[in-house]
């Protein structure tokens, strides 16, 4: 009996270990990234529709692609966190971040309050006004409250889903950014 129960811990365990991370979201790795065509209600293109993707070509951009109905704390913490490390360490990097709704009316009244409140200084808060599968091309799995794209040089170099995600997720994020800006 203690033996089944040992055997019955060490799975529990390993089914804790895996990360709600490896949901599969995002477009193709080392591809073009695709057209993003957004409306922005915070960033450096506030009240302005535009394609983050053609605007940011070849700088360190980070794509955060949102499910507004899963948006939390743990969820703004990790952006709030990235936001400061990249205001701080990197160079031109900036974080696109695009809620995508059903709801548009709301998120366009919510967004700004957002800003207001956290003070993003790296991060543009966005509206993707088409479906809310999100834009053509981004593979947004409907699973993940949050995808995160890391781009730099015009490609994809990292993406994650993740249906759960606070800041120590941080870490993994910025390793795949970091490593990019390497090469």
């Amino acid at each position: 009996m203690w033996r089944h129960f040992a055997v019955l811990c060490v799975l529990l365990l390993g089914v804790l270990a895996v990360r709600a991370q490896d949901v599969t979201s995002g477009p193709t790795k080392d591809e073009k990234v695709p057209a993003l065509k957004v409306l922005d209600l915070t960033g450096s293109n506030k009240d302005k529709e535009v394609d983050y993707a053609a605007e940011r070509k070849d700088k360190p951009t980070i794509y955060y692609l949102i499910d507004r109905e899963k948006f939390t704390r743990p969820m703004n913490k990790f952006m709030k966190t990235l936001d400061t490390e990249l205001n701080k360490d990197v160079k031109d990097a900036y974080v696109v971040a695009v809620f995508l709704t059903d709801d548009k009316d709301a998120v366009k009244d919510f967004l700004p309050k957002v800003q207001q409140s956290v003070q993003y200084e790296a991060t543009a808060l966005t509206l993707f006004t088409g479906e809310k599968s999100g834009p053509k091309d981004w593979n947004v799995n409907g699973d993940a409250h949050i995808t995160v794209v890391v781009a730099n040089k015009g490609k994809v170099v990292a993406t994650f889903g993740y249906n759960s995600i606070n800041d120590t997720d941080v870490k993994g994020v910025r390793e795949a950014l970091d490593k990019a800006l390497k090469k």
